[in-house]
C-alpha cells in the first residue's frame, strides 16, 4: 500500500462522487462502485463465516478474502486485469474436493443447517448479486472474463461449503418442502 491514510475522512466525496484508482471520479451510484460495494459486503460475510466456523474454518476462505480484495483493486482501476485462469482453477479444485465428499443432490436445499452454513447461504446470495452487478458493468466496460468466471465459481463453492459445514457442525441440510403440489 503506497500511501497510508492518516485521516479517514477527506470530504472529497461529499458531492456524491468517489475516486477510482486511476484518479478519475465517478458518481457513488455508478455501476463500478455498486460492484465494489457488493464485493465489500461479500468479503465481510465471508469473514463472518470464518468466525462462525472456528476453530477450523475452510482454509480456502482466507484465500478468497484476499482474492476478493485484489478483484476490487482490479475493478477500481479501469482496464486492469488481475484475475487469471489459475484463480478460477483454484476454486474448481476446492469445489471438486469438497463435492466428492457429499451425497448427490436429489432435492432443493433451503438456507439453514447451522450458523456457519446459513451464513454461507447468505454469502452465496450476495455473490450472485455481485455477479449480476458485474454483468451490468461488463456491458459498459468489457471486463476481464476471468473475473466473471471467478465470481460464478465462488457462488458454487459457497453453496457446497454450506452443505459441508451443515454436516460438520452437527446440523443437517434443510430440504425444500413444497407447500403446493408441483
Amino acid at each position: 500500500m503506497g500511501n497510508r491514510l492518516t485521516k479517514i475522512y477527506t470530504r472529497t466525496g461529499d458531492d456524491g462522487s468517489t475516486g477510482l484508482a486511476d484518479g478519475s471520479r465517478v458518481p457513488k451510484d455508478h455501476p463500478r462502485i455498486e460492484v465494489l460495494g457488493c464485493l465489500d459486503e461479500l468479503n465481510s460475510i465471508i469473514g463472518l463465516i470464518m468466525v462462525q466456523a472456528e476453530p477450523d474454518p475452510p482454509p480456502q476462505l482466507a484465500h478468497v478474502q484476499n482474492r476478493l480484495f485484489e478483484l476490487g483493486a482490479e475493478l477500481a482501476t479501469p482496464g486492469a486485469e488481475r484475475t487469471k485462469p489459475e484463480d478460477v482453477a483454484y476454486l474448481e479444485a476446492a469445489l471438486d474436493g469438497y463435492n466428492a465428499e457429499l451425497p448427490s443432490l436429489r432435492e432443493f436445499i433451503l438456507p439453514g443447517g447451522g450458523n456457519a452454513a446459513t451464513f454461507c447461504h447468505l454469502a452465496r446470495a450476495l455473490c450472485r448479486r455481485t455477479e449480476r452487478r458485474l454483468v451490468t458493468l461488463d456491458r459498459q466496460a468489457h471486463l476481464n472474463p476471468h473475473t466473471l468466471r471467478y465470481i460464478n465459481r465462488l457462488s458454487d463453492l459457497l453453496f457446497v461449503l454450506a452443505r459441508v459445514l451443515a454436516r460438520r457442525d452437527g446440523g443437517s441440510e434443510v430440504f425444500w418442502q413444497p407447500v403446493t403440489p408441483v
